[in-house]
């Protein structure tokens, strides 16, 4: 019988962009990633932004990606379930990942108890305070409408706007990414208030492209950013008891 194993979690792969590596490259290391953690996998949380852009037309879904792609269902396959959070760059994954790959998907945050601890999971995008334009943004692009009149535009226009879209919102995230303090960190005081009223043991999110490790003012509870694959290559292990945020450097 298999032992008890790891839940992982990681986000902002940013596939289809490059970065410190090429996107090809990062793509190949984060499945040695995969490969890497499997013996011991009970779990896979993807945060959010695993593609810098991805739009599911009817009949078409965005060129490449087949190797991240493989090795998912080679997980959902052997038994291990994956689940992916949408972000700010890949909110249009509708059913296309669940039907061909297995996954599970999540639009919103959720809060879910794995072993004795409670997590509260998502990307992390629109929560807390301010960023008010993104919030409008957000809005916009979730509209039904909006999502339905983009699906007449053809798909090598639609997805090659989208792109410079996707590229325009990175560079401007990728302007801040020093730790500001617990009080201008708006996911630290999402974290905040939320533990006024919930018992939540770990908050982990992406979205910040900088790994981040954070006890809240309870003394308890610890806020987890999963920081990137661009620079970082960080990822969080929870084995049951503890989290530990950590890189791969293999």
């Amino acid at each position: 019988m298999r032992k008890p194993g790891k839940t992982y979690f990681a986000s902002d792969f940013h596939l289809g962009v490059d970065g410190q590596l090429s996107s090809r490259e990062r793509e190949q290391k984060i499945v040695r990633w995969l490969d890497f953690i499997k013996a011991d996998a009970d779990a896979i949380y993807l945060v959010g932004d695993v593609f810098d852009f991805w739009y599911e037309y009817r009949k078409v879904v965005p060129r490449g990606h087949v190797r991240l792609l493989a090795k998912l269902a080679e997980y959902t396959d052997s038994g291990i379930p994956v689940h992916i959070f949408t972000g700010n760059h890949d909110m249009w994954m509708f059913g296309y990942l669940e039907e061909e790959i297995g996954v599970k998907l999540y639009k919103s945050p959720i809060e879910k108890q794995i072993g004795n601890k409670m997590f509260f999971l998502g990307h992390g995008d629109g929560l807390g305070p301010g960023d008010h334009g993104y919030k409008f943004i957000k809005k916009v692009f979730a509209n039904r409408i909006n999502q339905w009149l983009f699906a007449v535009i053809h798909p090598n226009l639609g997805i090659k706007l989208m792109q410079l879209s996707s590229k325009k919102s990175r560079e401007s995230e990728m302007e801040a990414p020093e730790f500001l303090g617990p009080d201008k960190e708006w996911l630290i005081q999402f974290c905040e208030k939320k533990i006024k009223d919930s018992d939540i043991d770990y908050f982990i999110f992406g979205h910040r492209h900088l790994p981040i490790e954070h006890t809240l003012s309870n003394g308890r509870s610890i806020y987890i950013n999963t920081g990137d694959w661009i620079k970082h290559f960080s990822f969080a292990r929870f084995d049951g008891h503890a989290l530990e945020l950590l890189k791969f450097d293999k």
